[in-house]
């Protein structure tokens, strides 16, 4: 089998078979057409000739130059991942559809190719032992392609992986309410047993006279080491990343420490609120838990608070508010000793889960104890008026259910009304009047429970003397 390749420009689209020979149709081409088509992308014409009676012409197009050798690397991975304007308008080409680029040339070394050969000088010394080395061929690398696959794997793929339910943030696999590590170290300083978390990750925009409308990302977090220590930070970038290094670093350059109350809840109620926010904050006892706002919540784990209760009114999904209210809160809290201190009296503290057994908590360090006569008749000596400063929380009716107001609800009610509340009717009866009676017995005497067993003895005689009189 002879092959002959020939330029030739003016056979661009032709199929011909010609027979017998090729001696006319190579004498017709010229050697000047041929040079002038070297550099253009021009068919090739083939001849076969086959050693037999008959020579066979075939002329096929083909091309040795085309789309992926005339564009460089960038042109042509720009074209796989990019996005045009519009596309871009609806939010195409981010996310996890997006497509990456990929670096072929990693783990590619040079001399090393699909044929495994040894090129003096290049990957192979050109002296060894004395000898000179020659060129030759080694045993082929099956396992060659896999790794260079297994390599761009590695650092291209953006594959998801599943995070355990701690792990996880607010809604799925997305960043809010999920741990970053600690803050970076600032000058040898490093922030051992800290942790922050992101509260917030949104886009925002910004109106510039010379650059138009821009696009940054900004993130809201909160450090902390779980023992008093705090503080949140606002950062703002380009990127994501750049985003959260600068708010990482912010919250660990604004540190403040919060008194805690017995090292796991807040010294007492207190109300705080910023802007349109307004929290009212309640101490629980231990083993309670968290019971707030998933903002509040992530603050308080931070901070080292196990046991609160929250509620938030107002616009609950504004989290940089809710942060600063619930900080000024905890910053206003007034200990213990400094409340004993304020009234140079002791502080009780009376506990339902101890069957409000009085305990006391705090006395004035400095100055005596006032006396009973010392204190003026008007002085409130109430704790939750004088915590709020002499004002009372008022807060939002809790919203009814709806079968609250069917009439089948109230017949319901009339049906339980003798049971309701029994237990505690008989325990002011008696702590009352020292006996369970009716609030008719002033009137009717047989209501007394200790005339009750009078009657009934006086009852059942009447029916035996009855049973009697008919037999």
């Amino acid at each position: 089998m002879l092959s002959l390749k020939l330029w030739v420009p003016k056979l661009a689209g032709a199929s011909t078979c010609f027979r017998p020979g090729i001696s006319c149709l190579l004498s017709s081409l010229k050697v000047q057409q041929c040079h002038h088509a070297a550099g253009r992308l021009t068919p090739v014409l083939s001849v076969l000739v086959q050693k037999q009676d008959k020579a066979v012409l075939g002329i096929q197009p083909s091309r040795n130059a085309g789309f992926f050798t005339n564009m460089s690397a960038n042109e042509l991975w720009k074209g796989v991942t990019g996005v045009s304007n519009a596309g871009r308008k609806r939010g195409r080409g981010r996310g996890a559809g997006v497509k990456r680029r990929r670096d072929l040339n990693r783990g590619q070394v040079i001399g090393v190719g699909k044929v495994n050969m040894m090129w003096p000088g290049l990957n192979a010394p050109v002296l060894r032992n004395g000898e000179l080395v020659r060129q030759q061929s080694q045993p082929r690398d099956e396992q060659r392609e896999s790794r260079l696959q297994a390599i761009r794997d590695q650092f291209t793929d953006q594959r998801s992986f599943k995070l355990t339910p701690l792990e996880r943030g607010w809604s799925g696999n997305r960043l809010p309410g999920r741990s970053i590590g600690p803050p970076d170290a600032v000058d040898f300083e490093t922030f051992e047993g800290f942790d922050t978390t992101v509260l917030e990750l949104k886009t925002v925009f910004s109106m510039t006279a010379t650059a138009g409308r821009t696009r940054h990302i900004s993130c809201f977090a909160v450090t902390g080491n779980g023992a008093g220590l705090v503080g949140y930070g606002l950062g703002k970038g380009n990127t994501g990343m750049a985003a959260i290094k600068q708010c990482k670093r912010r919250a660990g350059q604004r540190l403040i420490y919060v008194e805690r109350c017995d090292g796991h809840t807040v010294f007492h109620d207190f109300f705080t609120r910023f802007a349109a926010v307004r929290i009212f904050v309640e101490r629980r006892p231990r083993g309670h838990g968290l019971q707030c706002h998933r903002a509040i919540r992530e603050i308080c784990h931070r901070v080292g608070i196990s046991d609160l209760y929250a509620k938030v009114e107002g616009p609950t999904d504004n989290v940089q508010s809710i942060t600063k209210a619930f900080f000024l809160g905890l910053l206003r809290q007034r200990t213990h000793q400094q409340l004993a201190d304020e009234k140079r009296l002791h502080l009780v503290e009376l506990r339902p889960e101890a069957d409000n057994y009085p305990r006391l908590v705090a006395s004035p360090g400095g100055a005596p104890v006032r006396s009973k006569e010392q204190i003026p008749a008007d002085e409130e000596l109430d704790f939750q008026l004088h915590i709020f400063e002499g004002k009372v929380p008022l807060k939002m009716p809790p919203k009814q259910p709806f079968y609250m107001k069917l009439p089948c609800y109230q017949t319901h009610l009339n049906k339980v009304k003798h049971l309701k509340n029994q237990e505690q009717v008989r325990v002011s009866l008696l702590a009352e009047h020292g006996e369970v009676r009716s609030f008719l017995a002033d009137q009717y005497p047989e209501c007394r429970a200790a005339s009750a067993a009078l009657w009934a003895e006086k009852r059942q005689a009447a029916e035996d003397d009855q049973e009697q009189d008919e037999m």
